[in-house]
């Protein structure tokens, strides 16, 4: 291999270095970026259903009586005039 050729390849390799010494930090955090992004719209997905479940959850809280009595009942252990409550507790 002539020395003219040789003198070539290691300018080319060189540059090829520093390029890459460059840019592959940038890419790599470009990559992350890429990936949490991804990660960050999964959740926002998540999150619209969840939203949507709750909204459907409070209109019918708004719209059906008898389902707002059952919620309270069992929330707030709300008892109707008249009514006897029984509560059972396990055996040890």
């Amino acid at each position: 291999m002539s020395p003219g050729i040789r003198r070539k390849i290691i300018w080319l390799l060189a540059i090829a270095i520093v390029i890459l010494v460059i840019f592959l930090p940038g890419y790599t955090k470009l990559q992350e970026l890429k990936d949490k992004n991804s990660q960050l719209q999964a959740r926002i997905e998540q999150i619209k259903l969840e939203n949507a479940r709750l909204e459907n959850e409070i209109l019918r809280i708004q719209q059906d009586p008898l389902y707002r009595e059952e919620i309270i009942r069992q929330k707030l252990g709300v008892v109707r005039k008249g009514e006897v409550v029984y509560k059972i507790e396990p055996e040890e």
